[in-house]
């Protein structure tokens, strides 16, 4: 799918403002600026970032609730991925989005960003806090799923939605996670790539 036929869908799937689509174009053509540089992104997905990246963090919008007040921890948010597009599609001043990112390099791009965009808070690695709370816990591209969960059981202290965008082997590292019993879950399919899922859990 070209950029156009992305932006499209994102209008008319996800109501992204056309204000809001342009701030992803610029918060796009900063990346690929920086990545030339940089490796915040695989060069081979440069070409199909609409799709590989864009589209790809901005599925989850319809599992979140951003009318009501609450707060968004994107773990590994590395070059924005989905926390920067969810970001810019929130209107919410009392949904607040957290950034956890340990890499200087990929601080330092996320720093950009908010130099122009304040709309999100930029936090470290998230093994350096604890008892955190968040209404909702996202990542994509972040760690195995066992490691996440335990994050989620051990450093989030409240009852939260966790949503880890995962590859075509999400089924399989499911049954390594201990105490998955404890968590209602479910899979939703990508429309990114037919093998690949979304984990949605929540704590029972």
């Amino acid at each position: 799918m070209s950029p156009k036929e992305i932006v499209k869908i994102l209008k008319k799937n996800y109501y992204f403002s056309t204000d809001k689509i342009a701030q992803i174009e610029h918060f796009v053509n900063l990346l690929l600026n920086f990545n030339k540089k940089y490796n915040l992104i695989s060069k081979s997905t440069e070409i199909d970032i609409w799709k590989r990246h864009v589209l790809d963090s901005a599925q989850i919008i319809k599992l979140i609730n951003f009318k009501k007040p609450g707060e968004l921890s994107d773990l590994g948010s590395g070059a924005g991925f989905p926390g920067i597009v969810l970001s810019i599609y929130n209107d919410n001043p009392s949904f607040h989005v957290k950034l956890f990112e340990k890499s200087p390099v990929k601080r330092s791009f996320l720093k950009k960003l908010m130099s122009e965009n304040n709309k999100f808070e930029l936090l470290g690695n998230i093994y350096e806090y604890n008892d955190l709370s968040s209404k909702y816990v996202v990542c994509r591209a972040f760690k195995k799923l066992s490691p996440i969960f335990k994050i989620s059981r051990e450093i989030f202290n409240n009852p939260h939605k966790l949503i880890v965008l995962k590859g075509k082997n999400a089924e399989k590292e499911l049954k390594t996670v201990s105490n998955i019993k404890n968590y209602r879950y479910k899979m939703v399919s990508s429309v990114t790539d037919i093998d690949s899922k979304i984990i949605v859990a929540e704590k029972k």
